[in-house]
């Protein structure tokens, strides 16, 4: 990511749709965790100042570096006790868990509907959306990266390897005896996850499997 920044290979445009969809899905993740949890029953998130919509208090310094420099980071994780949820030490973490990537798919539907406003825009004027370097088009590329991101930042958290969300969500839905035993891919999951991301450039399938499912959503939610 740093390289095709420094480089060139994004244009200003797409740089400051990756920052501000970055800051913005990243802070509605982590204090959509934190509030599920508070209206689950656990009084922590609040405690420890997370039920804000502050990025400050959800952004890592060294996950938003990672981010930029190897597209892959994370923010602050958000603390609570499970045995304090109404939904019980299972499924409560689950419930908490989706409310993350949730929030993206949220968001993304969000920007979506301008994005459809000003196609409709686009087809009724002479001078055309994409042909015009104007403030319209600048609007059009911000938007639809911002979609585009928190898709991924929502797929990506899909997944059901540790720590992201995907492993908590699957762990609180699976029969007790199977959820034991997928708890204990926990200690390989870094690894896994490391693993992934250096083979989906090399190995298509792995790609497709990861972000298939953004641009399926996306061309829903935008038509593109």
């Amino acid at each position: 990511m740093l390289y095709q920044i420094l480089s060139g290979q994004m244009s200003p445009t797409e740089i400051a749709a990756l920052i501000i969809a970055l800051v913005l899905g990243i802070t509605v993740h982590e204090f959509s965790h934190a509030a599920a949890a508070t209206w689950l029953g656990d009084s922590l998130p609040g405690r420890q100042g997370r039920l804000t919509l502050a990025p400050a208090a959800h952004l890592d310094v060294m996950g938003s570096l990672m981010f930029l420099v190897g597209g892959f980071g994370w923010g602050k994780p958000v603390q609570y006790n499970p045995y304090a949820l109404r939904a019980g030490p299972r499924t409560g973490p689950a419930l908490v868990a989706l409310a993350g990537p949730l929030s993206n798919f949220v968001l993304a539907a969000l920007f979506a509907i301008p994005v459809r406003l000003l196609l409709i825009l686009s087809s009724t004027t002479t001078r055309g959306l994409f042909s015009s370097n104007g403030p319209e088009s600048i609007a059009f590329q911000l938007l639809v990266g911002i979609v585009s991101y928190n898709l991924i930042l929502g797929v990506f958290n899909m997944i059901p390897i540790f720590p992201l969300d995907g492993f908590s969500i699957l762990l609180g839905v699976l029969p007790a005896e199977f959820a034991y035993r997928f708890e204990q891919t926990r200690q390989w999951g870094f690894f896994l996850l490391i693993a992934l991301l250096l083979l989906q450039g090399y190995v298509p399938l792995i790609g497709d499997v990861l972000f298939g499912p953004v641009i399926v959503i996306r061309r829903l939610l935008t038509g593109l």
